[in-house]
């Protein structure tokens, strides 16, 4: 997928300028918010402002935050996002807190998310530029299965899991986001 922040807006794309445009790599376990100025700007602001055309603003507005690794603000929007985006960006940050228990229950409450397919297909071509990492992808994603990835990963830095943890997960983050950032297709 190719990821281009002005798809969202000028201020997200100002706002994700501080730190990497949408091509960080977030830890696999709790880091710290990564932008003090991203922090005060997505503080002062509300997902309705950032995301007015979006198919689900409020999870978008969390995958900001949990971008940042400002697991905290991440956890408090998602929490009060009673959809499967909101559940789905709620299992990433327990998967990154590193709480691999709750993120399996929140990624129960998922279910089979749209994105998946795709995320399948960017997983398994990024896997394989790395067949030692340990890492197989079947025909569909399994969430669960990536959660003890990356609980294996991050005990292991440096390695080449780790690396491949890191590249998927960027994958997984801008697949969602830009599902939910992105306004609903219209019918037709």
């Amino acid at each position: 997928m190719r990821f281009d922040p002005a798809d969202y807006g000028v201020e997200v794309e100002e706002i994700l300028a501080l730190d990497g445009r949408g091509t960080r790599l977030m830890p696999l376990a709790r880091g710290q918010c990564s932008s003090r100025e991203a922090w005060e700007r997505l503080s002062c602001t509300t997902p309705e402002r950032l995301f007015p055309k979006a198919r689900d603003a409020k999870a978008a507005f969390s995958g900001l935050w949990l971008y940042f690794s400002c697991l905290e603000e991440s956890h408090r929007v998602s929490q009060d996002t009673p959809s499967a985006n909101g559940s789905f960006w709620h299992g990433i940050m327990h998967r990154q807190e590193p709480d691999p228990g709750n993120s399996a229950y929140w990624f129960r409450r998922v279910g089979r998310h749209p994105i998946f397919p795709e995320l399948a297909r960017a997983a398994a071509m990024l896997a394989e530029a790395v067949p030692g990492a340990g890492f197989r992808v079947r025909s569909d994603w399994d969430p669960f299965a990536f959660i003890d990835f990356c609980e294996m990963a991050r005990r292991k830095p440096g390695s080449d899991a780790e690396k491949l943890a890191l590249e998927i997960q960027r994958a997984e983050w801008q697949l969602l986001f830009h599902y939910c950032a992105s306004p609903a297709p219209t019918g037709g």
